[in-house]
């Protein structure tokens, strides 16, 4: 009967997910719109109000469907509306999912919205974008809608007055014009939104950029303009799906990835096109079938395969000098590749030598080539079937816990996030990867300044204390001390404290667990309870902390801790009648546990809660219109009775 936290969730990482969310997300690709709708809808009844439901919809990308629709010209108002009441409860959720939803690129796609002449859909954007704008994980950057330059080059005209230089009769005054586009466009949705509607000569620009990306013209002008078009898509003023993007930027990318093309070129158009398809499943795909991608990157690591090739000496040094950044733009391209789709990740770990390719990356004497393969395990680490065979293969654990040793913060946060992946419940590498000093590592890691790092060095410690022996989850409560603890219960930043309140249920999970962990830390943890029921803090956390005593409730001999604490009692107490369904509930369960009459004691437990008139709540609570709190209240009556 105790509450374990069932699944350790990631939000852009990996979690276990029930076959009932995935046939969600499936109903969103039925090629009958009627039938996307009444997906989307039977959705939206589902999200409300349930944050595992919310987060196992979002690894499972629904997002970037929900997006995709969104700003469809072909689907309804109504389904596109609907797609925006979906996107906003799933970001009424945690800070996790609105990260999520930030790094799908969802402002742009909103703002978009904003332009619509449907008041509903206008609305819905809206209620959308304050909902993401009032989390305190949205970086107001992105309000702000780009770096000072670009704004004031914008605001003094810069568009008008450098746009007719794109028909100049002079190829150099063409392409400055061009690259100084690239420039203003680059995370800039107001210049880009700006950019689709100017005129030069009777044409729209973005035709202009695709005239300049045809195979006659210079291969610089080529990648230029389709910098210009990945910005502007990826800035939320073209569609995904356009056929500007789909039938010309894309393929010409893939074109300069060739052999064929020199190191600059393929470096730039690699990342490029890791750039413009990263967070777009569909274009993920199409890339992936395009001129044999996956394997072409491969040629990436061979380079220069033959010295006889290069006949040009200066070039030759020149290139074996920079063939490093061809390494860190293939595991670039790969990692956004393989960032959704569970085919492209086979293919991509079929690639010859490609995880002793990614185990030598991480051990580069290049920063940027170990952070992209680091970039690029993460990706693929997603793939339960990938961690449970290739990764399991080639023991990646052992070059990444090397890595996370001793690397800067920026590789340290995408490691120590796909650590979290290695440490899921499934995932054969956990074993081995304990067996390294782990534990040490992550609760050193939960003392970082760095806010990510805290937050992954906690979570991993979750992930860890999922159904784990009671010699691991001892070794993690003595490796985190008491005092640590405590500093991560009363950290400022709510990710932090809801990942610690889930590394503590898990830990407080199966009986002997909970006796033997509150017989040594019952009087701390007690405390650290009282104080996060008595502080200022979200329903998710009273909800979390209030299943902890649930569980604690559960034990044997642990759950005395409660009865004897008439303050704790006074407080579950207080949130039976709380105005919030989900503390009632949570409240409950702690009563529950207290009274299961098939225990020793619980006549005399039953007495003292009868004494302080629990039963009265619980014959109020059995009338109420919610079902759950009615059953619940029934139950714990029953024992009552029995």
């Amino acid at each position: 009967m105790a509450c374990v936290l069932e699944a350790p969730l990631r939000m852009s990482v990996l979690s276990e997910v029930t076959a009932s969310s995935r046939h969600y997300v499936d109903r969103l690709f039925d090629p009958d719109p009627q039938k996307v709708l009444q997906g989307v809808i039977d959705m939206k009844n589902a999200v409300i109000g349930n944050n595992k439901q919310k987060a196992n919809l979002i690894v499972l990308g629904a997002v970037p469907r929900l997006l995709y629709l969104l700003q469809q010209e072909t689907s309804s108002t109504e389904l596109r509306t609907e797609c925006a009441v979906v996107l906003g409860s799933l970001a009424m959720g945690t800070e996790n999912n609105v990260k999520s939803l930030l790094d799908c690129h969802i402002i742009p796609a909103l703002l978009q919205g904003l332009l619509s002449p449907d008041l509903k859909f206008i609305e819905a954007c809206l209620r959308c974008l304050r909902t993401i704008f009032t989390s305190p994980v949205t970086p107001e950057e992105l309000l702000y809608t780009g770096p000072d330059h670009q704004t004031i080059l914008f605001n003094h005209g810069a568009v008008q007055n450098i746009a007719h230089l794109l028909v100049s009769t002079s190829y150099k005054v063409r392409m400055q014009a061009l690259k100084c586009f690239s420039v203003l466009a680059f995370e800039n949705p107001q210049v880009s939104m700006t950019l689709v509607n100017v005129l030069v000569d009777g044409e729209l620009l973005p035709q202009i950029f695709v005239k300049m990306l045809q195979r006659d013209k210079p291969i610089e002008m080529q990648l230029t303009s389709a910098k210009c078009l990945t910005y502007m898509c990826r800035a939320g003023a073209i569609r995904t799906d356009d056929n500007c993007i789909v039938l010309k930027t894309l393929p010409c990318l893939v074109r300069m990835c060739s052999k064929e093309r020199l190191l600059e070129e393929r470096v730039e158009g690699a990342e490029t096109l890791a750039y413009l398809i990263e967070t777009d499943v569909e274009l993920q795909r199409i890339a992936s079938i395009t001129d044999h991608l996956i394997a072409m990157l491969a040629d990436y690591f061979k380079y220069p395969s033959s010295v006889s090739a290069i006949t040009d000496i200066k070039r030759l040094d020149h290139d074996l000098k920079h063939a490093h950044e061809l390494r860190q733009a293939a595991f670039k391209l790969y990692a956004s590749l393989g960032a959704n789709d569970e085919d492209i990740r086979k293919k991509i770990i079929e690639t010859e030598n490609m995880m002793d390719r990614i185990v030598n990356g991480l051990s580069e004497s290049s920063i940027k080539v170990r952070l992209a393969a680091v970039r690029c395990l993460h990706s693929l680490s997603r793939s339960v079937q990938q961690l449970r065979t290739s990764f399991q293969d080639h023991a990646v654990w052992k070059p990444l816990m090397k890595v996370l040793q001793n690397a800067p913060d920026e590789i340290l946060v995408v490691a120590s996030s796909t650590l979290c992946n290695l440490l899921l419940e499934f995932s054969p590498s956990k074993e081995p990867i304990l067996e390294s000093g782990a534990v040490e590592l992550l609760c050193s890691l939960t003392q970082s300044e760095n806010l990510a790092l805290r937050v992954n060095g906690i979570w991993a410690l979750m992930n860890m204390a999922f159904q784990a022996e009671q010699k691991i989850k001892s070794d993690i409560l003595r490796g985190l001390s008491t005092e640590q603890l405590f500093q991560l219960l009363s950290d400022s930043d709510v990710n932090v404290l809801m990942k610690t309140l889930g590394l503590l249920r898990n830990l407080l999970s199966t009986r002997p667990h909970i006796d033997h962990i509150m017989s040594t830390h019952g009087k701390q943890i007690m405390q650290a309870v009282t104080l996060i029921l008595e502080g200022e803090h979200n329903i998710e956390v009273k909800e979390q902390t209030l299943c902890i005593l649930a569980n604690i409730a559960d034990g044997t001999t642990a759950k005395e801790l409660i009865m004897t604490n008439d303050d704790i009692l006074q407080k579950i107490k207080y949130y039976m009648s709380h105005s919030n369904a989900k503390l009632q509930l949570a409240a409950m369960f702690c009563i529950s546990n207290l009274v299961w009459n098939e225990e020793e004691g619980s006549q005399e437990r039953q007495d003292k809660l009868r004494d302080m008139g629990i039963v009265d709540i619980l014959h109020k609570l059995s009338q109420s219109s919610d079902p759950n709190l009615c059953d619940k209240a029934k139950t714990a009556l029953q024992q009552y009775l029995a």
